[in-house]
Parts: C-alpha cells; sequence; structure tokens
C-alpha cells in the first residue's frame, strides 16, 4: 500500500466544515465509530486521557459517529457535540454522522476496511471500531470494539514509542 494514502479523504466536521485528513500528516491518528448510546460510550472518557496523554507527542483521535448499529446515535450534529463535551469532556476531533458499512459508507472507512480487514473481513461489528493510522499515513492496528483505550495506550508505548 501506497503510504500517504490516508491523507487523500476528507470529512465533514461536527460543525459543518470540510477537513482533510492532509491536516493530520505527520501525526498517529486513532480513527474511531462512535455512538452516544452505546453500552461502550464509556470508552469516550478513555480516548479522552488517551488524547489528553499523547497529544503533545503527535497523536490524535478523530471521532465518528455512526448509527448503523442498533440506533445508538439517532441526535443530529448538535446533540451529538452536546453529549461528548457535556457527559465526557471530549477535545478530540468529531465529525458529522457517517455509514461505516454498505454502499453508503464513508470512503474513508471503505479505505480503512480494506486495508485492516477484521474478524468479519471487509465489515465494521459495532460502534466503537479503533484504526490506528502512523505519522506516513500507513494503516497499521485495529482494534475491536471491546479494546480499552488503556490497551490502545499500552500499544502506543510498545509498537508506536511514544
Amino acid at each position: 500500500m501506497k503510504e500517504g494514502k490516508f491523507y487523500g479523504f476528507s470529512a465533514k466536521s461536527l460543525k459543518g466544515q470540510e477537513v482533510s485528513m492532509d491536516t493530520y500528516k505527520g501525526k498517529t491518528v486513532l480513527v474511531v465509530n462512535t455512538a452516544s448510546k452505546c453500552g461502550l460510550t464509556p470508552q469516550y472518557e478513555g480516548l479522552e486521557a488517551l488524547y489528553r496523554k499523547y497529544k503533545d507527542k503527535g497523536l490524535v483521535i478523530l471521532g465518528f459517529p455512526c448509527n448503523q448499529f442498533g440506533n445508538q446515535e439517532p441526535g443530529d450534529e448538535q446533540s451529538i457535540s452536546e453529549g461528548c463535551l457535556i457527559n465526557y469532556g471530549v477535545s478530540f476531533p468529531m465529525f458529522s454522522k457517517v455509514d461505516v458499512n454498505g454502499e453508503g459508507a464513508h470512503p474513508l472507512f471503505k479505505f480503512l476496511k480494506k486495508e485492516l480487514g477484521g474478524f468479519l473481513g471487509g465489515k465494521i461489528k459495532w460502534n466503537f471500531t479503533k484504526f490506528l493510522v502512523d505519522s506516513n499515513g500507513k494503516p497499521v492496528k485495529r482494534f475491536s470494539p471491546i479494546t480499552k483505550p488503556e490497551e490502545i495506550d499500552n500499544y502506543l508505548v510498545k509498537k508506536m514509542n511514544f
């Protein structure tokens, strides 16, 4: 895979601005499909702690709300934004709601699933699936929905030299 292809994608932020992944060149990126009414939603807290711990070392977390699993992200951008901020103090970039599976899947997620097939092959199993992209734009690791941010911390230290 040609490194840097990740940087060719863009997505709409929760505030409605188009953001190029090129913005994150040179950073290690953790892309997460999120939901605010999921049993795994408390992972926001761990993701935020991870982000605060390593953002000055080049880690950025990108949250992509998704309503494809059990209708667990039914709200609009404003309610998603308020829920993330009020309930979990999320300060990492959040994007507008996307589909991660099927024909209408966001191109970024089609790319990530192709590069890092998971347990279900080319599908995302549930909310809070996480994709780690290295500082050259190369997808390097996929984490399951139940992988806690604390476990990702260990991976960042051991494999990514954080």
